[in-house]
């Protein structure tokens, strides 16, 4: 047999484990979405996916496995989509690079809408890397703010403040919509509109 068509083989059976892995890992986010994690077992991931449990030990060492890789792939996906505050000349707003950011942001996790279920409802809590992996995207999340508020503060853009406490209490904000408007319900969302309120309430406040 030439290397060539050992190399076609090869390349076809490494495509067919990644297709039957992501296969597995697009079930188990049904099922942990409908059941919840706790709630739910390799039997009903074996079942969803349609493989052997056999096959599913090829892949996993069981359902926690699933679960950090699939939060590992959303919050990798998340801070791909966040991108630091450009101030050289001629670059966009402070303003609206925000609401640019936002827009991703939100637009990632509606695409995503039931892992980020999972990850709001039954991530936290669920075991110390868990928390970790939560703890430093929230953290980065914190930072990003915190560094646009002082990019701003400097630029004149932004009242005196304190920019840590502020940047706090804009991450939460962003955090309760997510819930409120992907989570807790299955109605569509006209997120552009989700993302102008929240930039506008965290620029502006309450006082007109």
């Amino acid at each position: 047999m030439s290397e060539e068509a050992i190399d076609g083989r090869t390349l076809r059976a490494q495509k067919a484990r990644e297709t039957r892995r992501r296969q597995i890992l697009d079930a188990a986010i049904q099922v942990f979405a409908e059941k919840g994690y706790h709630q739910s077992s390799v039997s009903d991931l074996v079942q969803a996916a349609g493989v052997a449990r056999g096959t599913f030990y090829l892949y996993f060492d069981g359902k926690s496995a699933i679960f950090h890789e699939l939060l590992d792939e959303l919050l990798g996906t998340l801070r791909s989509r966040v991108q630091g505050v450009d101030t050289n000349p001629g670059a966009p707003a402070i303003p609206l690079q925000l609401r640019t950011t936002l827009d991703r942001v939100l637009s990632t996790l509606s695409d995503n809408r039931a892992l980020c279920r999972i990850l709001l409802r039954e991530a936290v809590g669920l075991d110390e890397d868990v928390d970790a992996k939560l703890q430093s995207f929230y953290e980065g999340l914190r930072r990003y703010i915190e560094s646009a508020l002082q990019k701003g503060q400097d630029m004149g853009y932004v009242r005196d403040m304190d920019i840590e406490v502020a940047a706090s209490c804009a991450l939460g904000t962003v955090k309760e919509v997510v819930s409120r408007y992907l989570v807790r319900t299955d109605d569509e969302v006209d997120l552009e509109t989700v993302a102008l309120g929240v930039l506008d309430f965290n620029l502006r406040g309450f006082v007109g």
